[in-house]
């Protein structure tokens, strides 16, 4: 397990997220702007394959009440919980997004609950599979 509290984001996906974030009231998604601040910010060929970037199907474990779950992080346009896509806008896109595998994360979520989440393993990633589009 890593406990450490660093987080990586791409360059590309920071840019991005912070253009989405510019159409809403940034109150609303304070958390998430806390994170992208403190993130370290690192070009695409720097991505391992054990990052958590946008469009990256991640499996994790809620170490809260011991129920894994499979979800990709997407874009607020891209959403669909059914499909298992959750906005990066979403408490849990925004809480996962940047660890690693084997990092662990404490977050408040709308509820007021606390989770403690834990990266299990990165199923797919764009930067990985050289989908530089995505």
């Amino acid at each position: 397990m890593i406990h450490d509290d660093v987080i990586y984001i791409t360059e590309k996906d920071y840019l991005r997220i912070k253009n989405v974030l510019s159409y809403h009231e940034s109150s609303d998604f304070e958390n998430l702007e806390l994170e992208l601040d403190r993130a370290n910010i690192i070009a695409d060929n720097e991505v391992t394959r054990e990052l958590v970037t946008m469009n990256s199907k991640v499996r994790f474990l809620n170490l809260s009440n011991s129920k894994e779950m499979e979800i990709t992080i997407v874009y607020p346009s891209d959403a669909n919980f059914k499909e298992g896509k959750v906005s990066v806008l979403a408490s849990l896109g925004s809480a996962l997004l940047g660890l690693r595998v084997g990092q662990e994360i404490n977050w408040m979520f709308p509820d007021g609950s606390t989770k403690r989440l834990r990266i299990l393993e990165v199923l797919y990633q764009p930067e990985a599979n050289e989908d530089w589009h995505l």
